[in-house]
């Protein structure tokens, strides 16, 4: 549960992801969001799966678009990627040890309905771990075709679209010359977002949420 009054403000998120570049692509731009209308937000970010410049990668993005919080902990773990499955009890190792030291007020983690292996599991893995918490899942475009119909949405500014999209072609060198790595997928998902959303400036990310309680 996250409470929507002034006198709760918004002071923990965790954001699990598998890859390198995962939570950036499907929240990057909330968190953004989030850390310039909360500066006292504070924010755990979890990579499951990045090894050599993957792990380079991800931690030098994750300080960039978490310049701004109160205190960002960054914690890039190296199991193979692909095999996460394969590796389940290793990997719930982790989110035990998030559970015992973690509380957070949000959530952000893989979708469940995603076709990546390593995706469904931490979904999966987040879930099990979270019972009693708001748990938003974002999506990630890829090949297999498998963009859902989220139900909630963020709207972004059209400038800090821009800067998310920035912050990747600066960050995941990697990445750059795949065929699905570009501004032009980056932008045109959120747009397509902002359009379901009637977002003021034309962009949003979008999120599926399986649980929500409100509290007036």
């Amino acid at each position: 549960m996250l409470g929507l009054s002034a006198a709760e403000p918004l002071q923990r998120v965790l954001a699990i992801g598998c890859h390198a570049d995962d939570i950036e692509i499907g929240c990057g731009g909330t968190l953004l969001t989030l850390a310039r209308a909360h500066p006292g937000v504070k924010v755990d970010w979890i990579v499951l799966a990045a090894e050599g410049e993957r792990a380079a990668e991800a931690r030098a993005s994750a300080a960039s678009f978490l310049d701004g919080t109160a205190e960002a902990r960054v914690e890039v773990h190296g199991y193979r990627d692909g095999f996460l499955p394969y590796l389940g009890g290793q990997v719930k190792e982790v989110f035990e040890d998030l559970k015992a030291r973690l509380d957070p007020q949000l959530v952000l983690t893989h979708s469940g309905y995603d076709f990546h292996q390593d995706h469904r599991l931490a979904s999966e893995l987040t879930w099990n771990t979270f019972r009693n918490h708001l748990i938003l899942e974002y999506e990630v475009p890829k090949v297999d075709g498998d963009l859902g119909r989220p139900n909630v949405f963020v709207p972004l500014t059209a400038a800090m679209a821009e800067k998310k999209v920035v912050l990747l072609e600066r960050h995941f060198a990697s990445q750059v010359g795949k065929h699905w790595f570009d501004r032009e997928l980056f932008l045109g998902l959120m747009r397509l977002r902002g359009m379901e959303a009637v977002a003021p400036e034309r962009f949003a990310e979008a999120f599926t949420c399986r649980k929500l309680v409100l509290a007036p």
